[in-house]
């Protein structure tokens, strides 16, 4: 069995105190085996903030993580950093790789930077991008479950969202999907759901998009809580490979993160894992 914690959009510099503890509370007693930041760790790319960000995450002890920067994680209105270093504060806090890569017996988790400097707030996923993650995808062992993970989102539930959408997402996702990623995990809206986009798209092969909240910023959507994502994930489970995606959502009265919504996802068969393209790919080598 093994488990992820998602945190998204913390945008550190409007964080809630009391969350950001409860948070800390929810990781020590589950004990993941990965976290993972999906962007918008900043509220405005402060030196200070990406410090208050790195002392969190030390705090999360010897939980392993994968951070990758959002929107918020570039300078806004310094525009002189914004065109020539737009991302010198968080490689000097989080190293100098924005796509990072997770991998153990079980896991998979493919980072993609979808911020761009001429973008005010959208993202994007370039060919080169897809491709890059599609190879890695072909490699994975069948017990893994594949991850890929954007800050900007795939798939949307509200029509007020679509133009937050990431563009280059369709030809991501079908690329992704024929190389085997089972879940697209994202943040930037601040809205968390699960949506299944084979339906959407006539993919033969389940491939799931996992949405997440702000996890401890005071920037909340409507009447919605803090929230963050634990996946489950279990590759020797005799009733075949599923996921299960649970939200924890911040309890005002209980000042914890408690589980509010639980979805059971069914992932490709080990047999139908790997797309004949990564097949292919394994026979060549």
């Amino acid at each position: 069995m093994t488990l992820l914690l998602q945190i998204s959009d913390p945008h550190f510099g409007t964080e809630r105190p009391d969350v950001v503890e409860a948070l800390l509370q929810l990781a020590a007693r589950e004990q993941p085996d990965l976290a993972v930041l999906s962007g918008d760790i900043t509220q405005r790319a402060r030196r200070s903030q990406f410090a208050a960000a790195r002392a969190f995450l030390d705090r999360l002890g010897a939980t392993p993580t994968l951070v990758i920067p959002g929107n918020h994680d570039i300078p806004l209105l310094n525009l002189f950093t914004r065109v020539l270093h737009p991302y010198a504060n968080h490689r000097r806090v989080f190293g100098a790789d924005l796509e990072p890569v997770f991998e153990s017996r079980e896991l998979l988790v493919i980072g993609l930077n979808t911020t761009r400097r001429a973008r005010h707030t959208n993202g994007e996923v370039s060919t080169e991008q897809i491709e890059r993650a599609a190879r890695r995808l072909e490699r994975a062992t069948p017990l893994q479950l594949r991850v890929v993970v954007t800050h900007h989102p795939v798939a949307s539930v509200a029509a007020e969202d679509a133009r937050d959408l990431l563009h280059g997402r369709e030809a991501a996702i079908r690329r992704w999907a024929q190389a085997g990623a089972d879940l697209i995990v994202g943040g930037h809206i601040h809205l968390p759901y699960v949506l299944p986009l084979a339906s959407r798209m006539d993919i033969a092969r389940p491939v799931w998009a996992v949405q997440a909240g702000t996890a401890v910023s005071t920037r909340i959507r409507a009447q919605m809580s803090n929230s963050v994502n634990l996946i489950r994930y279990d590759a020797d489970d005799p009733n075949g490979r599923k996921a299960v995606v649970a939200r924890y959502d911040y309890d005002e009265n209980d000042h914890a993160f408690v589980p509010v919504l639980e979805h059971a996802l069914d992932l490709a068969s080990t047999d139908a894992a790997r797309s004949p393209v990564s097949a292919r790919a394994a026979g060549s080598s």
